[in-house]
């Protein structure tokens, strides 16, 4: 299993964020969030039992397989398209809609599709899950919508999933981490106010996150631009 690393400090604050350190920022967030997420989908999803229908009951008991092929990084094709003996998440989606299978297969699908670098596939997945009510998995789905409007450059749309993942279920794993990508997206529109805003409530409501260690450095970075 790979160690997250923690990235050193900057000795000082730049004055200016251009976009290829955002981008660059971002995409170490994603690689993050996104082993994050497949890993909490699994242990969530695991241990749930399902009351379902035939034909859903069906599709769960199909759904182990491509569980597992999600947890090798080298087997995430088979996990979305399936084996040969066993369907991926793209035919569970499609053969039982309207089923919690689905329902979680696409939650799955948009995690694959983010770490595979397709995301208007990630969109189209996420779009299509319905909330279930987790106070995880929920606002996690929100912000892999976030993630990936990002990585399209559409960040009108990137702020509106981070404000909806970080106020779904206020915790101090998903609202911090929401947070500070909607801080760095808002410095990428420069809107400066709004970004110290994000960076501020992380360091006020949530000061033991993994977030608020270095936030000071965010918050220093934004106060000098206004």
């Amino acid at each position: 299993m790979a160690k997250k690393q923690t990235a050193t400090p900057e000795p000082e604050v730049q004055a200016e964020k251009t976009t290829s350190s955002f981008i660059q920022e971002n995409t170490k967030s994603l690689i993050i969030i996104g082993g994050a997420i497949l890993a909490l989908l699994l242990l969530y999803f695991g241990y749930q039992k399902f009351y379902l229908a035939p034909r859903a009951e069906k599709a769960a008991n199909e759904m182990f397989k491509a569980e597992q092929y999600a947890t090798i990084d080298s087997l995430a094709d088979k996990a979305i398209n399936g084996d040969g003996s066993y369907p991926g998440f793209e035919k569970i989606a499609e053969e039982y809609s309207n089923t919690k299978s689905a329902n979680i297969a696409n939650a799955y699908l948009g995690g694959l599709y983010l770490r595979k670098g397709q995301f208007e596939k990630a969109v189209e997945a996420l779009g299509n899950y319905s909330s279930t009510g987790s106070p995880v998995i929920d606002p996690l789905v929100l912000g892999m919508l976030g993630d990936a409007y990002s990585e399209l450059k559409d960040y009108g749309k990137a702020i509106t999933y981070y404000k909806k993942a970080a106020n779904k279920t206020e915790n101090s794993f998903t609202s911090p981490l929401f947070l500070k990508k909607l801080g760095l997206v808002y410095e990428e529109e420069k809107d400066f106010e709004a970004a110290l805003k994000a960076y501020q409530t992380i360091k006020e409501k949530y000061p033991e996150s993994a977030e608020a260690g270095n936030i000071d450095q965010y918050i220093a970075r934004v106060e000098a631009q206004q």
